[in-house]
């Protein structure tokens, strides 16, 4: 009997997904609560309720060569980096050649996931969807969470003495959709991310003053690297990965500091991350050291305490007049439609082995997809535990492994 699986989401995870069941004969049923797949590169003017949301500005951090899909490469006409836009384009393209449309409800809600009675030898789950305001239950032999890890906005309100007193505005990076609102304005970003910077410097061409306050510091990254190529095609490789993986910790870490500061040296800018060896996810800005230098944007140390109109930071500096405070302060890990025993956190941080399986399940037929963060693109990297998730649950890849780990360490497993 063919197995069907539930996929929860239609993003670059959810297609990979439903191509990999398709390829190795199981039946998928993907769930989509928008109308369109691409999830959170499909850009929307307004932050959707449930789904994830991104500014107008958004371009690829990986190049178009590395962050394809295997067997599906660009067009030669799309840019090296690709606005969100040209990305949407082709996920669309690659969901149309593989005919993956038809696998897909569209404006259907997950309720719930449950393990029906019988899990612990059928492995199946019960699945509680919502269309049209009815309500539908269906059995699945296995299911894959594709819901990507960019919808529920971490908020620190409690975090910031003396938030509640502000009277200017504060809200979320989620929130942020372009600059045309902020012109003139004097504008604190918290969080030195990807999205931090972003803002930070888009904002910069718009604003009176923008500050940036970052608790612990980043490595920035251009995406043109050595000789003009894409970074990804220089620092990725077997090389890079054997140095790294090889060397004395002493001599690796030097080396990885050296190639961090060859475009600048952070610590002029105030960007040195406080552990300068931690390889964290750096952040891609080709323009903040120039803004930052040009004074256009200028750096602090985390927010002491708030005031009706002020910013006063560890360093003893005050930031004053402000006008909106803009958080970008990353996300918070939440599968509303699951049994909080299933997926298990700690500190934010998802337990998973190889990044996919929940260990606690007694059935290796639930699967997560893409929550990993690798340093590379996400595309290939999905595609992979998507193609190695589907022979798990179809049998022809082993996991006794995995079932030994279960019955004992499981919560000693690292993310990845």
């Amino acid at each position: 009997m063919v197995k069907r699986v539930a996929i929860v989401g239609a993003g670059v995870s959810g297609l990979a997904s439903i191509r990999s069941c398709v390829e190795e004969g199981l039946e998928p049923t993907c769930f989509e609560r928008s109308d369109h797949v691409g999830g959170l590169w499909q850009f929307s003017e307004h932050a959707e309720e449930g789904r994830a949301s991104i500014y107008q500005s958004v371009f690829t951090n990986s190049s178009k060569e590395m962050m394809c899909f295997p067997d599906f490469p660009y067009p030669d006409h799309f840019p090296v980096f690709m606005h969100n836009s040209k990305l949407q384009e082709y996920i669309v393209l690659f969901a149309q050649e593989k005919d993956l449309f038809k696998y897909i409800q569209f404006k259907t809600f997950v309720h719930s996931i449950k393990k029906r009675p019988d899990f612990s030898t059928t492995g199946q789950w019960d699945v509680v969807t919502e269309k049209d305001g009815k309500h539908e239950t269906a059995v699945f032999d296995a299911v894959m969470i594709c819901s990507g890890h960019h919808v529920y906005p971490n908020l620190p309100v409690d975090s910031f003495p003396g938030l509640k007193d502000f009277k200017g505005s504060y809200f979320h990076s989620r929130d942020y959709k372009g600059p045309d609102a902020f012109e003139g304005k004097r504008v604190l970003v918290i969080g030195l991310g990807n999205s931090g910077c972003d803002i930070a410097t888009e904002l910069s061409h718009k604003a009176a003053q923008v500050i940036i306050s970052s608790r612990s510091g980043s490595w920035v990254m251009s995406r043109v690297w050595d000789d003009g190529y894409p970074w990804d095609m220089v620092y990725i490789t077997r090389f890079e990965n054997f140095l790294r993986n090889n060397l004395p910790k002493s001599m690796s870490n030097w080396l990885y500091m050296k190639q961090m500061n060859t475009r600048f040296k952070h610590e002029n800018y105030g960007l040195m991350p406080l552990d300068g060896t931690l390889r964290k996810e750096p952040v891609f800005n080709d323009e903040l050291p120039a803004r930052i230098i040009c004074g256009k944007v200028t750096v602090k140390p985390d927010v002491e305490k708030f005031t009706e109109s002020s910013a006063v930071f560890q360093d003893g500096t005050v930031f004053e007049n402000i006008d909106s405070i803009i958080f970008a302060t990353g996300y918070s890990y939440a599968y509303p439609f699951l049994d909080e025993l299933i997926i298990k956190s700690r500190n934010n941080e998802v337990t998973l082995y190889k990044g996919i399986i929940p260990p606690p399940l007694e059935q290796p037929t639930l699967v997560v997809i893409g929550l990993i963060q690798s340093l590379g693109a996400a595309i290939p990297t999905t595609d992979l535990q998507a193609r190695w998730a589907v022979r798990i649950m179809k049998g022809t890849a082993r996991a006794r492994l995995y079932r030994r780990i279960t019955s004992s360490t499981w919560m000693s497993l690292p993310l990845q």
